[in-house]
């Protein structure tokens, strides 16, 4: 019988792997802040911290003696990028896409039924949606989400149905919020049969979003594309008339670009 591959992971290593992913949302981090979050003694954190250091992942910052992130995590963040299609053919459309609105431009993709911000464009506007490459955010509230929920399989929806809004884990961002599993089940349907999908506040009081679907070559859907902004700006008819059409647009190029079969059309009549 085969072994997990579980079984083969060492801990020293997943351990400096956490801490790495502790600064996902801190710009710096001490050796004690560093060891309550990972459940570790400080002199273990020290000895990771050591080690990155001397391999150039982390650095200490002068005026306050914390660890933050160094070059070398950079470098493998582009390197990622060199070896993903998608992202090098997505980031010149979402320039275009946010310059043309005047809005945040992002695409994202599902990862453990969370989206996943992976590449992003801001506008040069005072008042915009902030840029979210590297973070995440609940799939059920959000345009991206739903995309992704709704145009995907429904092998995988299913399972988000029984797994996650079936136990009751959709939680309430705001009070536009859906948190009702059947409600869901229908708005997603909605969704993959018009092609794009709004959230109006639903995942940020003051932020509307509007969203639609990116397909490979082998019509596999492959991530989402966005326009964020603020709800002074795009209200639900900005979105339906403006920013909708420019999206699915978006989407629908950078879906060729991966090659995929493209009926270009506007889903707003």
């Amino acid at each position: 019988m085969k072994r997990p591959k579980s079984d083969y992971a060492i801990q020293t290593v997943s351990n400096a792997l956490s801490l790495l992913h502790a600064f996902h949302c801190e710009e710096e981090l001490g050796v004690t802040e560093l060891s309550r979050r990972l459940g570790l003694h400080k002199n273990n954190v020290f000895r990771l911290l050591a080690t990155l250091e001397q391999s150039g992942y982390v650095e200490q910052a002068p005026a306050s003696d914390r660890y933050r992130l160094s070059f070398a995590c950079l470098e493998l963040g582009h390197a990622f990028v060199r070896g993903r299609s998608l992202l090098r053919e997505a980031q010149p459309l979402l320039e275009e896409l946010s310059n043309e609105v005047q809005e945040t431009a992002h695409l994202a993709v599902l990862n453990e039924y969370e989206v996943v911000h992976l590449a992003g464009w801001l506008p040069d506007e005072f008042l915009s949606a902030g840029l979210r490459i590297g973070r995440r955010a609940p799939a059920h509230c959000t345009a991206l989400g739903k995309i992704l929920l709704g145009c995907g399989c429904e092998a995988m929806r299913g399972t988000y149905e029984r797994q996650i809004a079936g136990q009751g884990a959709l939680g309430a961002r705001t009070p536009a919020t859906i948190v009702d599993n059947l409600k869901l089940h229908e708005h997603l349907r909605e969704v993959a049969s018009q092609g794009f999908a709004i959230d109006l506040e639903e995942c940020a009081v003051g932020v509307c979003c509007a969203a639609a679907p990116v397909y490979d070559g082998t019509a596999r859907l492959v991530a989402a594309v966005s326009v964020s902004g603020p709800a002074v700006r795009l209200g639900q008819e900005q979105l339906l008339r403006g920013v909708v059409p420019k999206v699915v647009a978006c989407a629908e190029r950078l879906s060729a670009r991966l090659g995929a079969a493209v009926a270009s059309g506007s889903p707003i009549a």
